[in-house]
């Protein structure tokens, strides 16, 4: 209400002095349009000064002004002024977006400022153009009457803004003094020519309208240079505070100052990983605040409109809510990455109050501002994401190993007494089946949903990464390493369930290794190998928990050891293969017989397959021994030859060695460099890889049958899934597993199983083989059923090559009553 009041007070002022002078007889016809329109032209060539983020503006009416107050009356001088300023402000209140308050009050403020001038002249009097007194008064009238300006300016600021404005416009008042003082000696030199002669006004006019001309040209330049000079800064800056991580601190500062506006704002709204960030710098205010003044709903339509926003006092809508928020004026842009908008950049209340608003060439310029801003932030995010992705894993957005060392270096760093620093590492169970069986999609969908349980059953405080491509590890303080434990089997509990992809439920389930510090390891490095040695061990006890001890390091050592000696001993034909028969169970001859591997070891003594096998495959080893193996047996089927062609051999394959798509050739080059039909040789496989690998095998299978070669299904009866790959698959035998041919005699489930399985196979026209025969009443009861092929140890052991020739010439004239083996 008092800016109001001030303003209609010095609005008053123009019409109470020309009350008080009253018009005069005659009106100056030429002089007095003339005059008025040399103060609207010099009304709007303003020189402008910004000091200490107020801009102080000064004009060059002053130099019609001591031409009027010369030649026209004062009531003259003043109407022309009041004139000149109505067209001038009303102008700029129509054609701009300004409120009513600062033209009426500068309307006011040049009509009383007149009226000063026109009484202080009226008063004093003056001589002649060329007296120096005349000169002296027409020149102190101006200069008094820019000290009346800029109090009445310096109230209103007061007003609006408080005693901070007040000051610094005072820091300024030597503008008021200089602008006056030049342009009233300007304005006695047009005095003097035009007293001298009236056709001067012609030259006048034409140094006029050139001076008005370079003066804008001159004002444009510089006001082109003031932009470019804060921008280069601005830019500078924000490069700097990208290197120092100080980005919207340093930004948000400078934008306000450059914009001489009471708050600067920018907003982003969370998205991705990247939290919301809505931070202010205010003026008069040391650093940022999480108070945002601009209404939410603004930014918001900036953000999703893709368009920036100028709201001043005719914005209607946009007014409103601002003057909701207590607001008088603002300007939005969006912040861009490329085609996206990421956020809303503002600045509010042009500092000034009300007589201050934001102008369309501040809008561009703050355009030009967030573009710079939005490739820093693009820059800052892309470093920041870089950042991220070096410590954490792309699939579940947890700790990578890298990050998870750090971090259990940094625990390892602090001791808490009473407390020990636990680490447990996860092995998900079954990856590899799941990714050949279901597809990668499937086995990375296994693995967040393990993330997501375990991060859920996680201990409060606990630090979780994703070390390697199927192991997870915890890291968190406990009091003991039984407390781990108990965590371990509670955590583990709390992963199992069935996870459905797609119509397929897979259970979850993880070995878990424990280790803890100090007790069994001394740095983050120490702490990771032996929890994977616990972890792997935790695969071979019943609750899948394993907790770390000395024992286990030694085994380590010795899988270690073994597996390059298993290379030595490949490289020396060490290994030895053994053979084991099969047996008609009608006429007691034998049919053939099955190879299987044995290493008697120099240190540690016979290895069992088992072991070896498996370190072969984890050290890329299984290879060469299925060849060595391969090709002993062709050899001594070759050797061991019958009336109806070479015997029959049968060897154990994996998984691993049918998925190479080069073996088929191989074994056709053994079978022809040995002379061994390839009818002769079947490849044994065991039922759970058949179901879960079949499909990845199924062109290796394919070309081993139209080689010839007979494939069999080992272990069969233990399969977890359907028995449809029998028709799928080339599977000429199947091998019933000795769990439950054992079990015929005193089980009568297991009797049925194997019943069933026999009619299966000659539904499907396929030979079986019962395994783990060591009973005569297991033969009966199997040739009662028709089961034609058998093998165990009733009949005899696996066998090293020489002996197992001397069981074969044993049995030659034999029969069924000479079956058991000495």
């Amino acid at each position: 209400m008092l800016p109001w009041i001030l303003t209609a007070v010095v609005l008053s002022g123009g019409p109470v002095a020309l009350a008080w002078f009253g018009p005069p007889g005659e009106f100056p016809a030429f002089a007095a349009p003339f005059l008025a329109a040399s103060f609207l032209v010099t009304q709007g060539l303003l020189i402008q000064q910004h000091v200490r983020g107020l801009r102080i503006s000064l004009n060059l009416t002053d130099i019609p002004l001591a031409v009027a107050v010369f030649f026209l009356p004062p009531f003259w001088v003043i109407a022309a002024r009041l004139a000149s300023s109505v067209l001038f402000y009303g102008g700029r209140y129509v054609r701009k977006d300004i409120g009513l308050l600062k033209p009426l009050f500068n309307i006011g403020l040049t009509t009383s400022g007149t009226a000063v001038v026109a009484v202080i002249v009226h008063f004093a009097g003056f001589g002649s153009a060329t007296d120096p007194r005349t000169w002296a008064v027409i020149v102190g009238a101006i200069v008094l009457n820019g000290f009346v300006t800029t109090i009445l300016i310096s109230l209103m600021l007061l007003l609006l803004s408080g005693w901070a404005s007040v000051v610094r416009a005072w820091l300024a008042f030597y503008m008021t003094l200089i602008g006056p003082v030049i342009s009233a000696c300007l304005g006695l030199i047009f005095l003097v020519l035009l007293d001298a002669s009236g056709w001067t006004a012609v030259l006048i006019g034409i140094v006029t309208a050139a001076t008005v001309y370079l003066a804008r040209n001159y004002m444009q330049l510089r006001r082109q240079r003031h932009v470019l000079r804060e921008l280069n800064n601005f830019t500078q800056l924000v490069a700097d505070s990208v290197r120092s991580n100080r980005l919207i601190d340093a930004m948000l500062g400078r934008l306000r100052e450059i914009l001489s506006a009471e708050y600067a704002t920018v907003w982003v709204p969370a998205g991705g990983r990247y939290p919301e960030i809505r931070l202010t710098a205010e003026v008069d205010y040391i650093g940022l605040t999480d108070l945002d003044p601009v209404p939410e709903g603004l930014q918001r339509e900036v953000i999703e409109t893709n368009r920036p926003m100028l709201v001043g006092p005719r914005s209607g809508r946009l007014r409103a809510e601002l003057e909701e928020a207590g607001l008088r004026g603002a300007i939005l842009v969006p912040l861009r990455s490329g085609d996206d908008v990421y956020g809303c950049l503002s600045v509010a209340d042009r500092i000034g109050g009300e007589l201050s608003h934001f102008q369309p060439v501040d809008l561009q310029l703050l355009e030009t501002v967030a573009a710079h801003v939005s490739v820093a932030v693009d820059n800052t995010r892309l470093i920041d994401q870089l950042r991220y992705d070096a410590y954490h894993d792309p699939l579940t957005s947890l700790a990578n190993r890298r990050r998870s060392l750090e971090a259990l270096q940094e625990a390892l760093a602090i001791t808490v007494p009473g407390e020990v620093v636990a680490v447990l590492m996860f092995d998900v169970d079954g990856m590899h089946e799941i990714n050949d069986a279901l597809g990668h999609e499937a086995g990375d969908a296994l693995l967040v949903e393990f993330s997501r349980r375990l991060t859920e059953h996680a201990p409060d405080a606990s630090f979780i990464g994703r070390i390697d491509s199927d192991e997870f590890i915890l890291q968190t303080r406990l009091p003991s390493t039984e407390a781990a434990v108990e965590t371990a089997r509670s955590l583990r509990e709390g992963l199992q369930g069935p996870f459905k992809f797609g119509r397929v439920a897979v259970d979850v389930s993880a070995a878990i290794g424990v280790v803890t510090h100090p007790d069994f390891a001394t740095d983050a490095d120490e702490l990771l190998q032996r929890a994977g040695t616990a972890t792997r061990q935790a695969k071979n006890v019943g609750d899948g928990v394993q907790v770390y001890h000395s024992g286990l390091e030694s085994e380590s050592l010795r899988r270690i050891g073994l597996a390059a000696d298993l290379r030595q001993a490949l490289d020396r034909d060490e290994l030895e293969v053994h053979f084991q028969p099969k047996v008609h169970l009608g006429s007691g001859a034998p049919t053939g017989a099955e190879a299987l591997a044995r290493w008697s070891h120099p240190m540690y003594g016979p290895v069992s397959p088992e072991e070896f096998i498996s370190i072969a495959g984890s050290t890329g080893q299984l290879g060469r021994l299925t060849e060595v193996v391969l090709d002993e047996s062709l050899r001594r089927s070759a050797e061991w030859a019958r009336e109806d062609g070479p015997l029959r051999m049968a060897v154990n394959l994996s998984p691993r060695t049918l998925a190479d798509v080069g073996f088929p050739e191989r074994v056709a080059e053994l079978l022809a460099e040995h002379e061994v039909p390839p009818g002769r040789l079947t490849f044994e496989i065991t039922e759970d890889d058949m179901v879960a690998d079949g499909s990845r095998l199924t062109p290796v299978l394919d070309r081993l049958h139209e080689m010839g070669v007979r494939l069999s299904v080992d272990d069969f009866g233990t399969g977890y899934s359907s028995l449809a790959y029998l028709r799928r698959l080339p599977i000429q035998e199947i091998k019933i597993d000795l769990r439950f041919i054992q079990g015929m005699a005193t089980d009568a489930d297991d009797r049925a199983i194997v019943k069933a399985v026999l009619g299966l196979a000659r539904h499907f026209e396929i030979d079986v083989v019962a395994e783990g025969i060591e009973a005569h009443q297991t033969v009966e009861e199997l040739r009662a059923m028709e089961c034609e092929t058998g093998q165990g140890y009733y009949f005899s052991r696996p066998l090293p090559p020489d002996r197992f020739a001397a069981w074969l010439d044993a049995q030659g004239g034999g029969g069924a009553s000479r079956l058991r083996a000495v």
